[in-house]
């Protein structure tokens, strides 16, 4: 059974018991009035608890339009810096603020260095490059997002040690960020570029705003083709049939609700590069709460293990395949635009506010705490005990959760943590570019091992720390508790002090992770830390150990 719906550029197909399950759920959403509520920015649609939220955070709706008055300014302004020499942009930003230029820019092939790490190896190689002809975009929506600070401090301190000072070092800083955050003001008052972002959209929702536009026409981006491709789609989501925005966040919503709450992000040639990083972030962060929701699975393609029938999953694949429960195909522009209204929608399904995120702060907390601690008493402080397991350059920190007696014992223990329906998550506080060929390699492996001693499909994400704590981390605590946890952290060799800061970023780093460790634990989820004693030869000895 096949059911097909498209409009405005943009196909969603479904298949097998996808289609009924879905046309129930989607015949109430109609008959509720949702779309014609959701174009009038009726903020009731999610609950009375959910009003308040949801009345300041629908602005996403219209950016199609409202973001056009960005593009001439922005393209000029990208000109103007390149006559000055100025052609490497690195953007500073985390989670919504830095996902969808990253998305945008890669599939446009343009050159953005995306700094959302605190890994000092990561960050002292992005300050050594080229700082002679870069410009820095400062992007946080709040204004007072701690990895984001750090990465402006220690840029102006790289900037002026070169000799860059006065106008020259106020054209290196476009700041992004909502009217009236401590950011915008201090920005202003050191003459850097100030754009202002629409303060009704939250961060998971700002593709199309200035947190995704800015850095992506900088890069050199046709950033106004994304939005043709959105305005092109819009129109299709005030239609109460053929809605691809609907049909979509129907199904997604009833898969979960009846208990097919994984969706197996895969792509197959849709020429969209790193799509599901970006919406593993919007619908994890939206969904993931009061203990329901629907976890991203982000698959390295069709053919990597955990692609597979499950019970308690659905596949969903942009591009052309005819083997998934969902496919989805359409522009750039008109995918986030769609994947934004069905999450929206997604959450009214569930009876979860797709707008906040209760469960993110008590990590943060941990970390301030931390690193107070740190300041007061030493890194002791933010130690997590002794291992309770050294294995060449791996220690194994499980607090006591695991018996073995070897590495490859306990990862074979840790999985078989995992319950029937679960998951389990690696989290790797490690150098996303240098540390990347193998960590990134480990959610394959896991996966393949957890599927030859399950005797069938096993569910294993990846996230890099700590920007998965502005995504993943909110379903981690506040979404079902069938989750196991992986954290990797490794050795720092050479700590890079944050300017005007008690600390380095190594420190926050591992204040980051001992943190949401701590937040984890204490809600009674399984969580093992490896820590890497020599980064390059533990990672290895993973490796083996999982292939063996």
């Amino acid at each position: 059974m096949t059911s097909v719906v498209t409009s405005g550029g943009v196909s969603v197909t479904l298949r097998g018991e996808a289609v009924e399950e879905t046309e129930t759920v989607l015949q109430r959403l109609v008959s509720d009035g949702v779309p014609g509520a959701l174009a009038a920015r009726n903020a009731s649609l999610w609950g009375p608890d959910a009003m308040d939220e949801a009345s300041r955070r629908l602005g996403w709706l219209d950016l199609a339009e409202t973001s056009r008055p960005l593009v001439g300014p922005l393209n000029e302004l990208a000109a103007e810096y390149r006559a000055e020499g100025l052609d490497h942009f690195v953007l500073a930003g985390m989670g919504g603020s830095s996902l969808a230029p990253e998305v945008i820019t890669r599939t446009a092939g343009a050159e953005l260095t995306v700094l959302d790490t605190t890994d000092p190896h990561q960050v002292e190689r992005v300050i050594a490059d080229r700082l002679e002809r870069t410009v820095v975009v400062v992007a946080s929506k709040s204004g007072g997002t701690v990895e984001t600070d750090s990465h402006r401090r220690i840029f102006e301190q790289a900037f002026r040690e070169a000799g860059i000072t006065g106008d020259a070092l106020k054209r290196r800083f476009v700041v992004i960020t909502d009217p009236g955050s401590p950011l915008e003001n201090s920005a202003r008052q050191a003459g850097y570029h100030v754009v202002l972002a629409d303060p009704d959209v939250g961060g998971r929702y700002s593709a199309l705003s200035a947190f995704g536009l800015v850095p992506s026409a900088l890069a050199g981006v046709d950033v106004g083709l994304l939005l043709d491709e959105a305005a092109e789609f819009s129109s299709a989501l005030r239609q109460t049939y053929d809605n691809p925005g609907l049909t979509l966040g129907a199904a997604l919503g009833a898969a979960s609700a009846g208990g097919h709450d994984k969706l197996l992000l895969a792509d197959a040639g849709s020429g969209i590069v790193g799509f599901g990083d970006w919406a593993e972030q919007l619908i994890a962060e939206s969904t993931g709460k009061e203990g329901k929701g629907v976890l991203p699975v982000v698959l390295e393609g069709v053919e990597a293990p955990g692609f597979a029938p499950a019970p308690d999953a659905r596949g969903a694949v942009l591009g052309e395949f005819d083997a998934s429960a969902i496919t989805v195909r359409g522009p750039l522009g008109a995918q986030f635009l769609l994947w934004e209204y069905a999450t929206a929608v997604a959450g009214r399904v569930l009876g979860v506010n797709p707008f906040d995120q209760p469960d993110v702060q008590e990590a943060k907390d941990n970390t301030g705490a931390l690193l107070k601690a740190a300041e007061e008493g030493g890194a002791a402080a933010l130690t997590a005990g002794e291992p309770d397991l050294v294995s060449g350059s791996v220690e194994i920190h499980a607090g006591g959760a695991l018996k073995a007696d070897t590495l490859p014992e306990a990862l074979d223990e840790l999985i078989a943590l995992v319950p029937d329906h679960g998951y389990l998550a690696v989290m790797a506080y490690l150098d996303r570019t240098g540390d990347d060929a193998g960590a990134a390699a480990l959610r394959g492996l896991l996966a393949a091992r957890s599927e030859r001693a399950r005797g069938g499909p096993a569910h294993v994400t990846f996230g890099w720390g700590p920007r998965f704590l502005h995504s993943t981390g909110q379903y981690h605590k506040g979404g079902p508790q069938n989750g196991v946890f992986l954290q990797l952290t490794g050795v720092v060799e050479r700590d890079v002090p944050v300017p005007g800061r008690p600390y380095g970023f190594g420190t926050l780093q591992l204040a980051q992770a001992v943190g949401d460790l701590r937040a984890l634990r204490s809600r009674g989820r399984p969580a093992v830390r490896l820590h890497l004693r020599d980064r390059s030869e533990g990672l290895a000895q993973l490796l083996d150990a999982l292939e063996n």
